[in-house]
């Protein structure tokens, strides 16, 4: 087909010798800028997405020729680079030497020690006054390495990465991976949960620009770098998230993707060629893409490679093979070459014995990785960097694991490699040393250490380094009067706590003091949660403003986009919007600036799509208001089994400081939200706040006089206490309370018993406080102690019912504490499509089985008899046969 499309050979054979005459003089970046400009001229969009070609040859995109000049000392930088690498073979083995099976990797640092070395003496930017520098997100793998460099430059103790991956010993010692909980004062951003590190480098980017577009702060100057490894591109949040970067227009962010061919039990890509597919795809997603592929050696025989021999030999070879290079004699590697194709043989006797024996990627030349990040920070064009580096993995570790599929499981290091890798790096260590692993520090005196501090004094405070919280800005503190009118109910008027919770929130973005630092987040949801009236007041923040008349635009409430918006609306994306979460609650960490997210979403497509990212929260000590609306298994009717959640608070309590809340009125709303910002932003404690909210219409009654803040947030509180001493305690929270208010006014007027009712807005607060109060007492025997739940039910002989929307596990937290009779309700099973009273009988949570089961528990307890249960039953319609939500549990 394409042959009877050439309808002039001879003028195809110069196009195709002119673009390879550029190629070899300026590299393949210039060809494609010319491919792109000629593309306008037939009408073609020159984007790669437009459908032409997304990959160039296997050459480095930049030439020999273009390459901008290495201004440092390259004896010296190459020296420290291996002295790292050294001390992190030495750190792993240690560990695992003295406690066997502790783990930890030498051959992803090995591997990629030249990337972070460029970085740390050239590009990351430190702290220097209120600037606060780069945003490092280190691939996990290679935290050995960083900690090797930390101790070069005194950050770290010897005793400290003598007992890597050992917490808990007496002197200190390192996380595992990076852990910013763990090592507070060091780890910015955890990333070792792949896939995590780099959606979130590409949100903190927008953050940066956020920050700076709205005039918050100037955070313009922080450049993000993101390093992973090429196996990690399988992971779908990498790929999944690379067009946000494009769109958001972040030319303040640089991907390197060190590709070494290998996951963690063999070839990433073994059949194919990953360094191509990785740059088809951010090509194809509108980045910038530099490769860095062959070192400097090698520039010699693409100069004289005019026919592009060597670049189409190796479109021919697959990652399986080209692993095994590093692996082969000079002679091997040759007659390899030759076999794919006889005309290299004469290209590559350009290159001696050694430099084919020795054989290093681009990844190992701090020359070619130089070129490529300076051109990458240069970049103003809008478009995010993909620097794909190729590398060895576990170079340096010759036999003990250099370019094996064993290298990511070395944990110990043979001594026989050991001493090869000291002695062919000058590394003053004796043979005896070596054998022990002793640790190398180079003298005060000596010349690394006096370029070290060189570097320290251009480059600003070491990286990585974390800002606590209480270094960062202080908040102005909000006006509380100004939500005493939230406490006082709504009389006969009808919302839902969901209403209740956006008329809070545009409170707060009208406080003074606070307004500019609320950062709402929206899943693409923001009119089912009646939030759109928030879009014409405060914007969705766009990069590019807005470009367009949006049809609503003469409506009371338009689509409204601006350059300074406040909001993000993240469309259809649960992992993006946790990123854009995190970004704005961790930003007090890496800008000194504490923002307050809230993040509305669908509370089913909450913890269980983005758990693995609360955990990364958390490590990060993240703060801000996690709204999980539509709640509940009962009060989405219609929906079904995918949306209808009655265990999200189950899984919010097993995160630790994680506040879990279930608010039943908007007085509850109200008060939980301002001891979130009390507690989080101006007391500075470590936590964050999850919050469920409804969408079902009800009547709000104003707080007790006898009930306070504090209350509330402990979890529970005596709603409304019985005229004498109770027959019964019905305990619920949220949706189902109005419920079990109704089931208390059967139980008093129909079987004239005598009723107390508790709010429960949080089973988690109450058992955890508990549980620190039951090791009080285990480890201090001859001192009382009693937790608020015990004071709370103390002296209670009558049974209790607790009753919610979600699963029975959600009340069942704290049965240790009740000191009576407890028999709990749940929506235990799958949801279904239903209305809400058809969904409350199935699940039996509705105000008969709440009142039926009151009636059992004291019917156990001889207080009631068979013969009036029996009545009950058929007087509440009570159906012994019907099918109930536990049916569709498996025993």
């Amino acid at each position: 087909m394409s042959e009877n499309l050439d309808l002039d050979p001879q003028e195809t054979k110069e196009w195709l010798d002119a673009a390879k005459d550029i190629l070899n003089s300026d590299g393949a970046e210039r060809v494609q800028f010319i491919l792109g400009e000629v593309s306008k001229i037939v009408g073609a969009d020159s984007n790669p997405m437009s459908g032409g070609s997304t990959t160039t040859s296997a050459l480095n995109t930049i030439s020999a020729s273009s390459q901008k000049t290495f201004p440092g000392n390259a004896e010296l930088e190459e020296k420290i680079t291996n002295i790292n690498r050294w001390n992190t073979m030495a750190i792993v083995t240690k560990a695992n030497k003295a406690s066997d099976g502790l783990g930890g990797h030498i051959a992803t640092y090995t591997s990629a020690g030249t990337l972070y070395e460029i970085g740390y003496n050239h590009f990351f930017k430190g702290r220097m006054g209120g600037d606060y520098g780069d945003q490092i997100f280190i691939q996990g793998h290679a935290s050995p390495g960083i900690y090797a460099r930390a101790f070069i430059e005194g950050i770290l103790t010897k005793e400290q990465i003598q007992n890597f991956r050992r917490e808990l010993k007496g002197n200190g010692g390192l996380s595992s991976y990076p852990h910013p909980r763990l090592l507070k004062n060091f780890w910015q951003f955890p990333t070792v949960s792949m896939g995590l590190g780099p959606i979130l480098a590409i949100y903190v980017a927008r953050f940066n620009r956020y920050l700076t577009n709205r005039k918050i702060k100037d955070a313009s100057k922080s450049h993000v770098w993101a390093f992973l490894g090429d196996g990690e591109l399988s992971e779908p949040e990498v790929y999944g998230s690379i067009a946000v970067a494009t769109r958001e227009l972040l030319d303040n962010l640089t991907f390197v993707v060190n590709c070494n061919l290998q996951r963690l039990d063999g070839p990433v890509y073994g059949n194919g060629n990953i360094v191509k597919e990785a740059e088809g795809m951010f090509r194809g997603a509108g980045w910038n893409v530099i490769k860095v592929i062959w070192s400097s050696a090698w520039d010699k025989v693409f100069a004289e490679d005019k026919n592009g021999v060597i670049a189409s030999t190796i479109e021919s070879i697959t990652d399986g093979d080209l692993q095994s290079l590093p692996l082969k004699s000079a002679s091997e590697v040759r007659e390899f070459f030759a076999s794919k194709n006889p005309d290299s043989k004469q290209l590559l006797s350009l290159l001696s014995d050694e430099e084919l024996t020795d054989f290093e990627w681009g990844g190992q030349d701090l020359k070619k990785i130089y070129a490529a990040y300076h051109q990458a920070v240069e970049n103003k064009n809008g478009r995010p960097t993909a620097i794909l580096v190729r590398t060895v993995k576990g170079y340096g570790m010759g036999s003990g694991g250099e370019a094996l599929n064993t290298a990511h499981n070395v944990k110990k290091m043979d001594v026989e490699p050991a001493l090869k890798f000291v002695k062919s790096s000058g590394i003053p260590l004796s043979e005896e040393q070596v054998k022990n692993f002793e640790f190398y520090l180079p003298p005060k005196n000596s010349p690394e250490q006096a370029y070290i501090a060189e570097i320290r004094k251009k480059m600003g405070s070491f990286i990585p380094k974390r800002i606590e919280f209480d270094e960062a800005e202080s908040l102005k503190k909000f006006d509380e009067k100004a939500f005493d009118k939230f406490y006082q109910g709504g009389g006969d008027r009808e919302y839902s706590t969901t209403k209740s919770y956006v008329q809070i929130l545009s409170a707060l973005l009208r406080d003074a003091s606070v307004k500019d630092h609320i950062v709402p987040i929206i899943c693409d949801e923001a009119r089912t949660f009646g939030m759109e009236g928030l879009f014409g007041q405060h914007a969705i923040y766009s990069p590019k403003g807005q470009l367009y008349t949006p049809v609503d635009a003469k409506t009371l409430m338009p689509y409204k986009e601006r350059l300074d918006g406040q909001i993000f609306q993240e469309g259809i994306s649960e992992a993006g919007s946790m990123a854009s979460f995190i970004s704005a609650g961790t930003s007090y960490s890496y800008q000194g600036v504490p923002m307050i997210p809230f993040y509305a979403f669908y509370s089913m497509f909450g913890f269980q799509r983005i758990g693995d990212s609360v955990w990364q929260a958390l490590d990060m000590r993240c703060k801000g208001f996690l709204m999980g609306g539509t709640s509940g298994r009962t009060t989405l009717n219609g929906e079904g089994l995918q949306h209808e959640d009655g265990h999200s608070l189950i899984m919010a309590s097993v995160y630790p400081t994680v506040k879990a809340y279930d608010p039943a009125f908007e007085f509850e709303m109200v008060s939980l939200i301002k001891e979130g910002i009390n507690k989080m932003y101006y007391k500075g404690e470590d936590c964050l706040f999850y919050i469920a909210m409804y969408n079902e219409n009800i009547k709000h009654p104003a707080m007790p006089k006898h009930v306070t803040d504090k209350d509330i947030s402990a979890g529970a509180y005596l709603f409304e206490k019985s005229s004498d001493k109770p027959d019964v305690n019905l305990i619920s929270g949220g949706i189902n309370f109005k419920d079990a208010l109704e089931a208390k006014a059967i139980l008093e007027k129909q079987f004239k018993l005598k009723v107390n009712i508790y709010s429960a807005p949080s089973f988690k607060s109450l058992r955890d406080e508990a549980i620190v109060i039951e090791r009080q007492k285990l480890l201090n025997p001859d001192k009382k102690a009693e937790s608020y739940v015990e004071k709370l039910f103390k002296g209670q002989k009558a049974p209790f019912v607790a009753a919610t929307d979600y699963v029975r596990a959600w009340p069942e937290m704290i049965r240790p504490w009740i000191p009576s009779k407890f028999i709990t309700l749940g929506t235990d099973g799958f949801g279904h499509s239903s209305s809400r009273e058809e969904l409350r009988l199935h699940f039996e949570v509705n105000k008969e089985y709440i009142a039926y089961a009151a009636l059992y528990a004291l019917f156990t307890e001889g207080a009631f008899s068979l013969e009036n249960l029996k009545k009950a039953q058929k007087s509440l319609g009570i159906d012994v046969k019907k099918v109930s939500g536990l049916d569709d549990i498996t025993l």
